[in-house]
């Protein structure tokens, strides 16, 4: 479900931090659990998580998929040369990049390359398939140079707070 992210500006407080962690290790809480976690009233729980979506500091809730059990077996870190580093080049990479949903991340880079995707196929023949496809100049990209690793180490979704 996403949120709509409206421009509200707002300051977190230490009981929004704790509101926000526990969303973020189960996002499924009930509010009256979360509410008695925090030490506040229900009311004034929802009121803040309410307030927090409408600031766009939640910005959506989502399940976390272990990826090999549905059969997506390799992630990839591809670094990205574009064509140009001109506005039109810049925009049709990102909105191709958008629409794949292989790439599971993808930044502007400030650096040797000039963008990183992270991205989850199901084998090796797939990724060549999707670089061939759409890693190409058609995507305003220049070159690709593709990282492989070994094992992961940690990977969270969860901001310091």
């Amino acid at each position: 479900m996403k949120l709509s992210s409206n421009t509200i500006s707002m300051k977190i407080d230490r009981i929004d931090k704790s509101i926000i962690r526990h969303l973020q290790e189960n996002g499924r809480i009930q509010n009256n659990d979360l509410a008695k976690h925090i030490g506040l009233s229900p009311s004034s729980c929802l009121r803040r998580v309410k307030l927090l979506e409408e600031a766009g500091i939640i910005q959506s809730y989502t399940t976390l998929v272990d990826p090999q059990k549905v059969g997506l077996q390799l992630i990839l870190f591809s670094r990205i040369w574009l064509i140009g580093q001109d506005a039109e080049t810049i925009d049709i990479f990102i909105e191709a990049m958008k629409e794949l949903p292989q790439v599971m991340e993808c930044y502007i880079i400030l650096g040797e390359c000039d963008a990183m995707l992270k991205v989850i196929v199901p084998d090796l023949e797939s990724y060549r398939k999707f670089q061939s496809s759409h890693l190409t100049k058609k995507n305003g990209i220049t070159s690709v140079k593709t990282d492989l690793p070994s094992q992961i180490i940690k990977q969270s979704y969860q901001l310091p707070l």
